[in-house]
């Protein structure tokens, strides 16, 4: 009979050669040979693994305790300005279920006390008399909200410009105030049509009866997938494809209508928080219950980001740009651009290279600023979100090119620039490069005959 240690050890090593099978499984790079159904367990993996080491290394946990502080300062501000449109327009009153289905439904029994104050909070708000510098600081409060809001997704998404002053204006009220106004519009038409005769009679058959029950569980989760869907596209400025965007909605509305279900048993559980806290014990459960939110809003994004640029899914945990990933993706850059510059005068869309290049969006948009700073690029169209050449092609050369997105956005140290026989071999190894380059002009290298485009520049898979 064997040992115990022997079988720890045992136990040990098949455990240890799992996990070597599963790390070889999860990263390889060449999978075109398996089913379809295997190449979408494969990603969907990968993203799953990504979403996690983020929540570890704390990005995303660090911008939901950040957005539960401005929530808190912002949230009945909000409802107030939402809540005077709906008001315009007789449909006030569906403002309270959905506080009951948002804070009433996780908080369990003490749910309606914390909903009762919210909208005691937004009726004790008169926007008509708070003039234009209280009427401006409300919007104010608003604004920021969604403006931090903004922030969390670009910074999951890799995007380091946000929207201009005007555009955050126009967009972010064009939410506040038509959004709410939609929602409950349609929300409105469900109802009437539910309660249609027609349909009554409908749901007396007995397989039709089933189907509406099913229908109406199915409802709260549909409203709460579409709800994150349209907040994955919109919110982060950058293009966001549609179905990325669906699958961050569904994995973080199921999240969420489940996570409703386990929040309220804590809460029915924890009734010796409130022997210690008092009265504050629904404070503290509200600021958990908000930064789990948040949380899995913030998670659902990651799981958009990830699953539309899956070349950001690394076996290291950093992954950041060699120097040669560096130039080729700014070459790729200023090749597209001076290319569609020439066969049409027109520019090309940021959007357009972010999803079809092979590197992150962070890297483009770095490569962009580069060119940008040296004057080699310009941005245009009405939103500013395409590129055309800052002059003309005849007179920006290869080397000037290659020298701007060379320069680095930081300070070199001292001590480095002293070594004189290391700066003298890069001088040598530079100098008969930039030679060659300094005669060739953007219209030359347009034109000259070739059979690979830009994209094919650079590695289609990280290494």
């Amino acid at each position: 009979m064997p040992e115990p240690a022997g079988q720890d050890r045992s136990l040990g090593q098949k455990l240890e050669i799992a996990f070597k099978r599963l790390d070889a499984w999860l990263w390889q790079v060449e999978t075109a040979h398996r089913s379809k159904v295997h190449q979408r367990f494969w990603h969907m993996s990968r993203v799953f693994i990504a979403v996690v080491r983020d929540l570890v290394r704390g990005h995303i946990t660090l911008h939901a305790m950040s957005l539960v502080y401005t929530t808190l300062l912002s949230f009945v501000p909000l409802l107030a300005l939402s809540f005077s449109v709906l008001k315009g327009f007789g449909v006030h009153n569906q403002l309270e279920p959905l506080l009951q289905n948002l804070l009433a439904a996780p908080l369990g029994e003490r749910g309606p006390e914390v909903v009762d104050n919210v909208l005691d909070f937004v009726d004790n708000v008169k926007v008509g008399v708070l003039g234009s510098v209280g009427l401006g600081l409300l919007i104010y409060t608003v604004i920021s909200l969604i403006q931090k809001i903004e922030r969390s997704f670009n910074e999951i998404w890799r995007v380091s410009e946000s929207r201009s002053l005007a555009q955050r204006f126009s967009s972010y009220l064009s939410v506040v105030l038509i959004g709410p106004l939609l929602v409950f519009s349609a929300m409105g038409a469900t109802a009437a049509l539910v309660n249609s005769s027609a349909i009554q009679q409908l749901i007396t058959f007995a397989p039709l009866g089933w189907v509406y029950s099913f229908l109406t569980k199915l409802t709260p989760y549909a409203i709460i997938i579409g709800l994150f869907t349209f907040l994955y596209t919109f919110i982060p400025n950058t293009k966001v494809k549609l179905r990325h965007a669906f699958l961050g909605g569904l994995v973080a509305g199921a999240i969420w209508q489940t996570s409703i279900f386990g929040f309220t048993l804590f809460v029915s559980n924890s009734t010796k928080y409130t022997a210690i806290y008092s009265g504050f014990a629904v404070g503290i459960l509200l600021l958990i219950w908000l930064y789990l939110a948040w949380l899995i809003l913030l998670s659902g994004a990651a799981v958009a980001f990830y699953s539309q640029h899956a070349q950001q899914i690394t076996r290291s945990r950093v992954n950041k740009p060699s120097a040669r990933v560096d130039e080729l993706t700014g070459l790729a850059v200023m090749y597209r651009v001076a290319h569609q510059f020439d066969c049409d005068g027109g520019g090309v869309a940021i959007a357009q290279m972010e999803s079809s290049l092979s590197v992150g969006p962070e890297t483009i948009q770095r490569m962009i600023r580069k060119l940008q700073k040296h004057k080699l690029v310009a941005y245009a169209g009405a939103d500013a979100n395409q590129l055309i050449p800052a002059r003309s092609l005849d007179h920006i050369t290869l080397g000037e090119t290659l020298t701007a997105i060379r320069i680095e956005e930081t300070l070199l140290p001292s001590s480095l620039l002293s070594e004189k026989a290391v700066t003298e071999v890069m001088q040598r190894f530079e100098e008969p490069l930039h030679n060659s380059l300094d005669g060739i002009t953007l219209a030359d290298w347009v034109r000259e005959p070739t059979t690979a485009d830009s994209s094919q520049l650079l590695p289609q898979k990280p290494e």
